[in-house]
């Protein structure tokens, strides 16, 4: 079934990074961890906030490799349930002071980041 709000994404693989000219509206592409804690990820999303970076995609998944904690041993016997993968888009290029800094801001809650890449916008008539 076709549906005209579907988007196809076509990734080209480098081992190096390719840092595109800024002539352009650039999307960028991350995953991180966070580790838990109150208020981890209001935290790690207000980095883009603060530096004016629009977000067009959030989206979480269970890690694989550590899908189900076991549960808290200390006297608050509070479960801990996944470890999560967070996934996201934001308009920037990976060229701009503020996304540069975002991200470097962001390593100082995230456990693991890794950047997927850096892309034209498409404009859709």
């Amino acid at each position: 079934m076709d549906d005209s709000d579907n988007i196809t994404r076509f990734l080209i693989l480098a081992r190096e990074p390719v840092i595109p000219n800024t002539d352009r509206a650039f999307k960028t592409s991350i995953v991180f961890t966070l580790e838990e804690g109150p208020g981890v990820l209001f935290k790690a999303l207000a980095v883009f906030a603060l530096r004016g970076i629009n977000l067009t995609k959030i989206e979480s998944r269970p890690q694989r490799k550590r899908p189900l904690r076991v549960v808290d041993e200390s006297d608050s016997g509070s479960a801990k349930y996944f470890d999560y993968l967070f996934y996201i888009d934001f308009e920037a290029s990976m060229a701009e002071p503020r996304a540069q800094y975002a991200l470097r801001h962001l390593q100082e809650f995230a456990t693991f980041l890794r950047i997927l890449g850096c892309y034209p916008m498409d404009t859709i008539p």
